[in-house]
């Protein structure tokens, strides 16, 4: 039995001439222990769809199943209850309450499920030690580095036994040393047998993961297996191109991944767009200027 399954899910925000259709007749079924990234460019649907897997909000049409059981239409009082027994989440800016030590953040799940106090800090220590940081325990989260406080994120998220670990874009706001930490930490909590579901804007992550699925305009357009320790052939194609870009296209970093996508067309690259500009040059001393136009 799929771990998670959405058939034919569609969310949609507005009414009227204003409504937004931010997921498009989805069709996603994760294993359980996949390793499975998310990518697309900013506006592609991957946060709503992590929202609807989450349990933050729920599909407008369609059907989800988590576990073999149809949580579309949860009211929010159960919806909150499965989300706490059954998903860890880990978030890009860490969310760490500040006035609470390493350890007691850690403990915080624990707390909303009944645990009795002493025995919730011991097992959050045991994460802590799991992860790599349990020297950190009564520290504060601001006298944390970046990736020790991602680590202590996810302790938190696995304190709990979750069937399944969100992370929305761990490393985004890590430096490259960091983010290796993190995601070899990641790719461990895979290997005891966790489901992990992440989004990344990063191609090059997608060697931790055992599957690659890609969005755009609200719908997944591609999905694609691969071999932990290999990025993704289509990202791959991706990121050794050198595109043509705007500025939306160079604050977006996902151009050339998109245009790698089977049917779609081939990233020219800066070398081939000079010759081009010096054949369009005007005579000496002046200059054409081009306009692409967007087909």
């Amino acid at each position: 039995m799929a771990l998670i399954e959405l058939n034919d899910t569609s969310k949609l925000f507005g009414f009227g001439d204003a409504t937004t259709l931010a997921l498009d007749d989805a069709n996603l079924v994760i294993e359980r222990g996949e390793f499975v990234a998310v990518m697309g460019p900013s506006g592609s649907g991957k946060s709503t769809l992590m929202n609807i897997i989450g349990l933050l909000d729920r599909p407008s049409h369609g059907v989800f199943k988590l576990d073999g059981k149809n949580v579309s239409k949860l009211r929010p009082n159960r919806a909150a209850r499965v989300r706490r027994d059954t998903i860890g989440f880990i978030f890009q800016s860490f969310n760490l309450l500040p006035r609470l030590t390493v350890l007691e953040n850690v403990a915080l799940p624990l707390a909303y499920k009944g645990v009795s106090l002493s025995k919730r800090l011991k097992m959050a220590s045991n994460m802590l030690e799991r992860v790599g940081i349990q020297d950190r325990e009564y520290y504060l989260p601001n006298q944390l580095s970046g990736g020790q406080a991602q680590c202590a994120a996810i302790a938190r998220a696995l304190v709990n036994d979750p069937k399944l670990i969100i992370a929305d874009e761990p490393t985004g706001n890590l430096d490259s040393a960091a983010s290796r930490l993190v995601m070899e930490l990641l790719s461990e909590v895979h290997k005891m047998g966790n489901t992990i579901l992440f989004v990344t804007h990063n191609p090059e992550l997608t060697r931790y993961a055992t599957r690659v699925v890609y969005m755009h305009d609200g719908a997944i357009i591609h999905d694609e297996k691969t071999a932990l320790g290999q990025v993704a052939s289509t990202a791959k194609r991706a990121l050794y191109r050198l595109p043509v870009t705007t500025e939306e296209d160079d604050l977006a970093g996902v151009s050339a991944l998109m245009r790698a996508l089977p049917g779609k067309p081939a990233v020219p690259t800066r070398k081939s767009t000079r010759k081009k500009a010096a054949k369009t040059a005007g005579p000496k001393g002046t200059s054409t200027r081009v306009k692409r136009i967007k087909k």
